[in-house]
This record gives C-alpha cells, structure tokens and sequence, in this order.
C-alpha cells in the first residue's frame, strides 16, 4: 500500500519475493494463514515484508534464529544481494556467530546494555580482547558427536509407527488441497535416551512431534506409550498419557501465562492431575533448585525473568507431573550460545537422575550432536 502498483503487479512482487526468501509454493502460502504455516515459514513471511519496500536500512533482530542452515544461507545470500542492489546498510542483531563471521563487516559485543567490545568482524572473530567475548566464542558447539552413557535396550517409552498427518483444506470440487506434512515416519525412545528430530523448516518436525504428544490426531498410525496404543484414544483415555508426556516449546516469551506466577504455571499440571496442593507447591520448590533457580522465584512473574530463565521455568513445569518422556521442541533455538549451553547441559543431567527419555526437535545439528544418542 506504501508504492503506487495495481493489484496484478502487487500480487506479483509479493509472490517474487516469497520465492525469494525461499517459501515453498508461493501461490499457496499467498491465501494462507500464520497458523497453517511453520515457525520457520512464518519467519520468512516475515523477512519477506520487511524486504519488499527495498528499505535504505534494515534492521534485523534475530531474524534467521528459527531457520534451519540451508534457508538461513539463502535469507544472508538475499540480503547481501538487497545491499548490492539498492545500496542498503544493515544493522543486524544475533546471537550466532556463524551468522556474525558470514554477514557483518564490523561487530559490536554488548554486555548488560554496556558495548564492551567492537571492531571488524574478522579481528573479534579471531583475537578477542574482552574475556566475556571469550566466553561466548568458547561457548559455540561443535559439530562433533559428543560421548553419551550406553542406552540399555529397556521396553520403550514410546513406540511410534507409520505415522502419517495430512492437512486437507476446502471441501468444493477443484479447492480441495491435500498437504502431506507427515509421510511413514517411526521412531523409538527409551529411557535415558535422548532421540534427535533434524530437518529444515517445514520438514514436518513440529507436526510429527505433535502427533506423538497428542497435541492433534495423526491421520494414520500407531503410538504406543508403556505398552499401550494411544494414537486414537480421546478426553479422559488420554489422561494417564497426557501425564506421562510433556513438552517444551521453542519460545520461552509465548510459553508461560504472564498474568500467573511462575509458581501457579508449575503447579497447575499436577492440581489438574489431582495432586494435593501442598505437595505440589513443595514439588515446585524441589524442581526450582534443579533448574538452578531459588523457590523465591514461585512468587515473580515471567516478565521479571530474562530468556533463558523462563526456558528453565519451562522445564521444571514440564517435569512437575514427573513425566516419562520429554518433548523438546526447539528448546534451545532461541537462546544465545552460553545460555543454550547451560540447557543442554542441565538437560543432560536432569535425564540422568530421573531416566526421562527424551524427544529433541531442532534445526541445528551442531546442538544435536551435543546432546543426541541418535538422529532422525
């Protein structure tokens, strides 16, 4: 609406660029809406609007976080051609320093709202002067698989089969679209085990992981949870399921209510299970030393939390109904690399004391490797 172009030639610059910044089926994501759409879709969207008007500068604020490495290959690629093209200054935010040493020329280190380090790119990249930029490059996970205790062959915690999700939308003759999100897929966790879902966006890793939790029904296949096949059950059927089954999701801003306290969002699974208050509430304090985090916090809201607290808090909810098997969807892609460290790591640990299995959905394989028996 900011330029003078008819309608035709509107429609045409908007599926120009949404083939740009690589979104599968332009034609079909134009009549979509964000819910039928993946993170990583929607981030394109996105990026696609803040392309389209050419701007002289562009900010960019964690913009390729949720994309998998190819499409964030092709979002740097399109951005470096937009400044050649147009002449466009960039002043881009992130956390990864894969990002930083392939699209920045200078760097600016920011620490506690203090610019602490800056200089070219490649200088910071290389030869550090400030020990926390140290740090942070320290922190960045290699692509190398990581030494894991033996998994012992116990009875699955979860046995999913052929499992298949398909989409249909529009019922009149010539409308009807089929999208196959899910095709076949079967996995197994056991205890203690720690199984790696890795794909692009829109791969169908998030589908495929709420099938499994039951979030929607799979419109085919089998899931079977402590030897019992849950994949058609409904309403109360569900509730020992349910318990035995949590997730994490990816972004720890959306995850928690901000008008509960913390210690009412951690509580809440177990009341609704039928757990005494009291014993709840002391569950909580016991889950909140695990996640490193004092019980004082039961009482603050999410606002007053940074990122990677909430993911924390996250976390201790999902094992407040002391659940058998973890989904961690994106768990960790929106943290910086130190405090993505920290969860992986406490993760790991918390698999090791209670024998959660776990489900670890992501786009980066260098975070896999860290934490994964197998890969998917």
């Amino acid at each position: 609406q900011h330029v003078r172009m008819d309608k035709p030639a509107r429609r045409q610059a908007i599926l120009d660029i949404m083939a740009r910044v690589r979104l599968p089926d332009p034609a079909r994501m134009y009549d979509s809406y964000p819910h039928q759409l993946s993170g990583g879709q929607r981030q394109r969207i996105v990026i696609a609007i803040a392309l389209i008007l050419k701007p002289a500068l562009l900010i960019c604020d964690e913009p390729t976080t949720a994309l998998d490495v190819t499409t964030q290959a092709e979002i740097l690629k399109l951005i470096r051609e937009l400044q050649t093209e147009n002449g466009t200054a960039v002043l881009f935010i992130t956390h990864d320093f894969g990002v930083v040493a392939e699209i920045a020329d200078q760097v600016v280190v920011l620490q506690l709202g203090k610019m602490i380090e800056r200089g070219p790119a490649r200088s910071v990249l290389t030869q550090p002067r400030e020990p926390y930029t140290k740090m942070l490059l320290a922190a960045v996970p290699e692509l190398a698989a990581h030494p894991r205790p033996p998994v012992t062959d116990n009875f699955p915690l979860l046995d999913a089969r052929s499992i298949v999700k398909t989409y249909v939308s529009g019922s009149w003759p010539g409308k009807r679209r089929e999208v196959h999100a899910v095709k076949e897929a079967s996995l197994v966790v056991r205890p203690k085990e720690t199984v790696g879902i890795v794909g692009e966006s829109g791969s169908g890793k998030s589908t495929l992981a709420r099938c499994i939790a039951r979030l929607i029904d799979p419109t085919a296949g089998e899931i079977h949870a402590n030897g019992r096949s849950v994949a058609h059950l409904r309403g109360r059927l569900l509730s020992p399921f349910r318990r035995d089954v949590q997730v994490i999701f990816q972004d720890p801003y959306r995850s928690l209510n901000p008008r509960q306290t913390v210690g009412a969002s951690i509580i809440e699974g177990p009341l609704n299970f039928g757990v005494p208050y009291d014993k709840a509430l002391k569950r909580a304090e016991e889950l909140m030393h695990l996640v490193r985090l004092k019980p004082e916090a039961l009482r603050r809201y999410p606002s007053e939390f940074s990122g990677g607290q909430r993911q924390r808090i996250c976390i201790a909810r999902s094992l407040a109904c002391e659940p058998k098997l973890l989904i961690a969807d994106e768990a960790v892609s929106a943290l910086d690399v130190s405090v993505q460290a920290q969860i992986l790591k406490l993760l790991d640990e918390i698999q090791q004391k209670t024998g959660v299995g776990i489900l670890f959905i992501t786009h980066d394989l260098r975070v896999a490797s860290q934490i994964c028996d197998r890969v998917i």
